[in-house]
C-alpha cells in the first residue's frame, strides 16, 4: 500500500511543499529514505520507529520505503519525523485517513512520541495558505507563530497520538488555534528602557543619528573612548520608525528559520539590533555553513540596525563582504550544491576610535600614536567601504558642564515623531515604487529625479568635490543625505543649508 501525506521545508526564508509517499513491502524489515534528505533526515528512522512503538502503535515488520519529492530539493532539519510517521501509520492502516490532501505535517518527534518545536513554521504557515492547504498539524510551541498567518487553522499538539487524533477528526477540542493578530502585533511591540534624554550633550551627534533614521542612511561615530558612541547606537532602534506588520512577518521569517524565536513567541515587532563582537568570521557576519547556508548577522539585522564597535578591529575581509549587501539590500550565498538569497535591508551604524591610542584631538589626554600610526589604523577600512557610510560625525568628549548638568535632552519620542513624519513624506514621494521605501535606497535615476538641485546648490557640491575629492558614489550620497534633511524640514526642494549640512557630514573624508 502507498500511503500518501503532505509537509513542507525551508529554503532560504521561502518554503516548499514536500510529498512524502510511504510504500510496504513484504521483505526484510528496513527504512529506506530518498529524495535527497539530509544525515537529520535520515536519522529521523530511528526516532519514527521509536516514537510509534512508544505510542502505542503497531509497527510493521517489514521493508518500508519513503520517498521525499520533489527529489531535486534537498530535505533538511527534524520537522519530517511527524509526517514520516504518518505515512507510515496510514499504510500499515493503524489509523483511517488522515485528509492528507489538504493537511500539512511538521514536527520533530521525540523518542517517547512527543513533540518538539521546529524551525520556519511562520513560512511554512505562508506557503501552505498559498497553495490552498486548508489546516497545519504542527507542535504546540509553535502555533502561535503559525496562527499569525490567517486563513488556515492551526492545529497544536503535544505527542504523535494526539497528532493522529486531530488529522482523522477525533480529538475532542476539533477548534482550531486562533489568535488575535492585531493585538498580538501590538503586545509584541516592547518598549525599550533606554531613551535618548539619557545621552548629556552630543547634540550634533544626535542631529546626525536623526537625520540616518529619518533616512535609513549608513553612519559612522568617530571619537574617544568614553565619548558616548556606544551608549547613542543602543538608542538609535527608540527613534526609527515601528515595523509595519509586513516587515515583521518578514523579519520573523528569517529569525525563525535561524532558530532564534524563542518558544511560544509569535512575531519579532521590534527592529532587531545586533552587535556581533569583532573578532566575528566573514561567513558568520553575511551568513553561509557547511551544507546549508544560515542566515548571518545582516539578515538578522534586516529591517533593523547592525552596530559594528571598534570598526578597525574587525578583520578586512569581514569588512569587504558588506560592500555588496550595502548596495542591494540582499546577500547570495552560493554552495557547490545550491544558492539561496537572503534580504539583508539594514542600517549600518558603526564606531571607531580616531586612532589606536584613541585620543587624536583631545585637548585633556595627549596623543602618543604616531602618524604612521593613525594612518595606518585608518587604511583598515577601505575607500570602497567608506564610500557606501552615507554620514561620518565626530563625537567629542563629553564637557564637564554637560555631565554635571541635569538639563535632559529632547526624548526619543519627540525625535521619533519627527523621524516618522520624515518617512512619510519619503512614502508619499515614493508611493509608485514598491522597491523604495526611504532615500537611501534611491539609486541613480531616483538620485536625478527626486534630488534635482539649484545653481546654489551645485556651486556648494563644487567645492565640495574639489575640496574632498569626493568619489562619485560620495557625491550621490550627499545628495540623498540633503533630500532626508530637507524631508526633515518639511522642505519640497532641496536648499543650500541642506546640501552645506549634508557636507558637513562627510567627516571622514577630510581625515583620509
Amino acid at each position: 500500500m502507498i500511503s500518501t501525506v503532505f509537509s513542507a521545508s525551508t529554503h532560504g526564508i521561502s518554503a516548499s511543499i514536500i510529498t512524502v509517499e510511504t510504500h510496504i513491502e513484504s521483505q526484510i524489515p528496513a527504512i529506506v529514505v530518498v529524495g535527497l534528505p539530509d544525515n537529520t533526515v535520515k536519522e529521523s528512522r530511528e526516532r519514527v520507529s521509536a516514537a510509534i512503538k512508544n505510542s502505542n502503535f503497531p509497527f510493521p515488520l517489514r521493508r518500508i520505503v519513503i520517498n521525499l519529492a520533489p527529489a531535486d530539493i534537498r530535505k533538511e532539519g527534524s520537522s519530517f519525523d511527524l509526517p514520516l510517521a504518518m505515512g507510515i501509520l496510514h499504510a500499515t492502516s493503524a489509523i483511517g485517513d488522515p485528509k492528507s490532501t489538504e493537511t500539512i505535517f511538521l514536527g520533530e518527534l521525540a523518542l517517547d512520541g512527543s513533540l518538539r518545536p521546529i524551525h520556519g513554521a511562520l513560512s511554512i504557515a505562508l506557503e501552505a495558505r498559498r497553495r490552498g492547504f486548508r489546516r497545519i498539524i504542527l507542535p504546540a510551541a509553535n502555533a502561535r507563530e503559525a496562527a499569525m498567518v490567517q486563513e488556515i487553522d492551526v492545529l497544536p499538539c503535544a505527542s504523535l497520538r494526539e497528532a493522529v487524533s486531530r488529522a482523522n477528526g477525533s480529538h475532542p477540542n476539533a477548534a482550531p488555534f486562533r489568535v488575535d493578530v492585531a493585538q498580538v502585533f501590538r503586545e509584541q511591540q516592547s518598549v525599550s528602557t533606554m531613551d535618548f534624554s539619557d545621552v548629556k550633550g552630543q547634540e550634533h551627534v544626535k542631529r546626525a543619528l536623526e537625520v540616518a533614521a529619518a533616512g535609513g542612511h549608513n553612519i559612522i561615530l568617530i571619537g574617544p573612548p568614553g565619548s558616548g558612541k556606544t551608549m547613542l547606537a543602543k538608542r538609535i532602534p527608540t527613534i526609527l520608525p515601528p515595523l509595519s506588520f509586513d516587515e515583521a512577518l518578514e523579519t520573523t521569517k528569517i529569525h525563525s528559520v535561524s532558530g532564534l524565536l524563542p518558544p511560544g513567541a509569535a512575531i519579532v515587532a521590534t527592529r532587531p539590533f545586533r552587535a556581533p563582537h569583532h573578532t566575528i568570521s566573514d561567513a558568520a557576519l553575511v551568513g553561509g555553513g557547511i551544507g546549508y547556508a544560515r542566515p548571518g548577522e545582516i539578515s538578522l539585522s534586516h529591517n533593523g540596525v547592525l552596530f559594528l564597535d571598534e570598526l578597525p578591529e574587525y578583520a578586512r575581509n569581514v569588512l569587504e563582504v558588506l560592500r555588496q549587501p550595502l548596495e542591494e539590500g540582499a546577500v547570495t550565498i552560493s554552495r557547490s550544491k545550491s544558492s539561496v538569497e537572503y534580504p539583508a535591508d539594514f542600517m549600518l551604524v558603526a564606531a571607531m576610535n580616531p586612532c589606536p591610542c584613541g585620543n587624536a584631538g583631545n585637548p585633556r589626554q595627549p596623543c602618543t600614536c604616531s602618524e604612521i600610526q593613525v594612518q595606518k589604523y585608518m587604511s583598515r577600512i577601505s575607500g570602497p567601504l567608506l564610500d557606501r557610510i552615507d554620514i561620518h560625525i565626530e563625537c567629542p568628549q563629553v564637557k564637564y558642564q554637560e555631565l554635571a548638568s541635569e538639563r535632559r535632552g529632547e526624548t526619543s519620542e519627540v525625535i521619533r515623531a519627527r523621524v516618522v513624519a520624515a518617512r512619510e513624506r519619503q512614502q508619499q514621494r515614493f508611493r509608485a515604487r514598491k522597491d523604495l521605501h526611504c532615500n537611501a535606497s534611491m539609486n541613480s535615476r531616483d538620485i536625478t529625479r527626486y534630488c534635482a538641485v539649484d545653481d546654489g546648490c551645485k556651486e556648494l557640491l563644487r567645492r565640495a568635490s574639489q575640496n574632498l575629492g569626493l568619489s562619485a558614489r560620495a557625491y550621490d550620497r550627499i545628495l540623498k543625505v540633503a533630500r532626508t534633511i530637507a524631508d526633515l524640514g518639511d522642505s519640497t526642494t532641496i536648499r543650500p543649508e541642506h546640501i552645506s549640512e549634508a557636507i558637513q557630514y562627510r567627516d571622514l573624508d577630510r581625515r583620509m
